[in-house]
């Protein structure tokens, strides 16, 4: 047993370069003025301050909750129904339809978000397939909006139909003999059941989209700025690393918060459910 433990302790050393350190590092600029030629480093609360004593900042921050709720939304709506039919179709045909949904995932992230570029562009595909000359599709909310469900969508979808199809047929057989329709047996039986996969899809949806800043930078254009495009100004283009890292403190502390809701959530969930069984 100790000789298989040893083999966790690159695991380890990893994990502290490549994750712990960065975040101390970034904990420390949060919490300090920037030093001088002697490497003079001064204490302060400054920086969470001015972010949230500025009208602005905060304004950024509700908009980018609201597109990732938005985007959480979506995702739900348009990836359970998806789930539960790849999740009743045969062996074959669902294999077919799970390779489907992730090979788009197996391309990086900002290719496919720039294809989008080309698809909503002026005198672009979409313009002239559904005759929309005269309308902005580029550089808009909408815009955004979609780059976001079209990369997280596959992650919804997935989490919903490992759940579904994990889920004992011999309840939903059991329903239907006790007098249910197919209404009340998904109602009462297939979507409590399948409610971890929902909250886990969430998870995976939310936690991402809330913090991106490459898919509002390359679909909104610069005029749809969201807490992503925000930090990494401060790091790239202004050079405040310290205010840049205070935000991005910030946005850890909203995320952990929003897991910790997520996962009591899950908890009460399946607390619940093994009650009423």
């Amino acid at each position: 047993m100790k000789r298989f433990s040893q083999l966790a302790i690159p695991y380890v050393v990893w994990v502290i370069l490549m994750i712990l350190l960065p975040m101390l590092l970034i904990l420390f600029y949060a919490f300090t003025t920037q030093g001088n030629e002697i490497i003079n480093f001064t204490f302060t609360f400054d920086h969470f301050i001015r972010f949230f004593t500025d009208h602005d900042f905060l304004l950024i921050l509700w908009r980018s909750l609201v597109i990732a709720f938005k985007t959480t939304v979506i995702c739900v709506l348009l990836g359970y129904p998806i789930a539960y039919f790849i999740a009743r179709s045969s062996d074959r045909i669902r294999n077919i339809l799970v390779l489907a949904i992730t090979l788009p995932t197996w391309i990086n992230m900002l290719v496919r978000t720039y294809s989008w570029i080309g698809l909503l562009s002026e005198g672009g595909i979409l313009q002239n397939l559904f005759g929309l000359q005269d309308t902005e599709l580029l550089y808009t909310e909408g815009a955004v909006l979609l780059g976001m469900v079209y990369n997280f969508i596959p992650f919804m979808i997935l989490q919903i139909n490992t759940s579904l199809c994990k889920m004992d047929s011999s309840l939903l057989e059991a329903s239907a003999d006790l007098g249910a329709n197919k209404l009340q047996t998904f109602l009462r039986v297939t979507f409590p059941l399948s409610l971890s996969g929902v909250i886990s899809g969430i998870a995976l949806v939310f936690l991402p989209a809330v913090s991106s800043f490459f898919i509002p930078k390359l679909l909104g254009g610069g005029q749809f700025f969201l807490i992503g495009n925000v930090i990494e100004n401060q790091f790239i283009t202004v050079g405040e690393w310290n205010f840049g890292s205070a935000i991005s403190m910030i946005m850890a502390v909203i995320m952990m918060l929003c897991m910790y809701l997520i996962r009591r959530v899950d908890e009460h969930n399946n607390g619940g459910r093994q009650k009423k069984a």
